[in-house]
């Protein structure tokens, strides 16, 4: 069952607690939709929205993307083989890290 996708509401919360925890502040921007005819900042509601959209499109696409399998492998080890890591140019350097 796929789960129901987040209302405006929700979303908000999730984007200026993300952006918060960065340290970025969106009450810094002027209210509403108009830029700031001084510095033209963006309005908060169109930076919001702009994000909601980001969130809604990019990030799900991003999420669902698994690397291909090499060819002739097995379909049932090919998702298994897409989580892996990707290959490094010097491995011995990352052995080094994790003794």
């Amino acid at each position: 069952m796929t789960p129901p996708a987040p209302t405006d509401a929700e979303l908000n919360v999730l984007i200026r607690a993300r952006l918060a925890s960065l340290g970025i502040d969106l009450d810094q921007l002027p209210p509403g939709t108009t830029a700031d005819p001084e510095t033209g900042s963006p309005g908060r509601d169109s930076v919001l929205a702009s994000l909601r959209s980001f969130m809604r499109g990019t990030v799900a696409t991003l999420a669902a993307y698994q690397l291909p399998a090499p060819a002739g492998t097995d379909p049932a080890t090919a998702a298994a083989l897409s989580q892996q890591r990707a290959p490094m140019l010097y491995p011995s350097i990352s052995l080094e890290w994790r003794k």
